[in-house]
């Protein structure tokens, strides 16, 4: 075989292999819960010094994601809470003009959204309410936190 046949035949075989580990891949939607083929509900959050907006108070139970923007001067917090104040999810340290993510798996229920401008006290609160959507949650609700691109 001549030496430049020898040297391209690497490269062809890890393209064939690329092409076929790509076509394994999972076609899923961004956000959706593994194995579950379940939508991931987007609600966003603006947070500024006095005020925590929410584009939606409520959503069906399962995977939700919490977009929150800072709006304002002062480094926040996005927290959400469980009626007895018991932490579900929370993303720290979003500065002035930043964006970051949250992603709770949350069951039906009565929750409280907090912005905490400037990281201090009690933060801006206003309730959350999650309908039954039919869909199995875990019994522990979890959440991640990313930074938004």
């Amino acid at each position: 075989m001549p030496s430049a046949a020898r040297a391209a035949l690497p490269l062809g075989v890890g393209l064939v292999l690329l092409a076929a580990v790509g076509g394994c891949a999972s076609h899923a939607s961004p956000g959706a819960a593994p194995g579950a083929g379940a939508t991931t509900r987007t609600i966003t959050v603006t947070s500024s010094a006095d005020a925590c907006r929410l584009s939606a108070t409520t959503a069906p139970s399962g995977s939700l994601t919490f977009s929150v923007s800072n709006a304002g001067g002062d480094v926040t917090e996005f927290y959400l809470l469980r009626a007895d104040g018991t932490v579900v999810g929370e993303v720290e340290d979003i500065g002035p003009g930043l964006s970051r993510d949250l992603v709770v798996q949350a069951g039906p229920g009565s929750y409280t959204a907090a912005c905490k401008p400037g990281m201090t006290g009690e933060g801006v609160r206003q309730p959350f309410t999650v309908t039954d959507s039919g869909t199995p949650v875990p019994s522990l609700q979890s959440s991640t936190e990313t930074d938004a691109s």
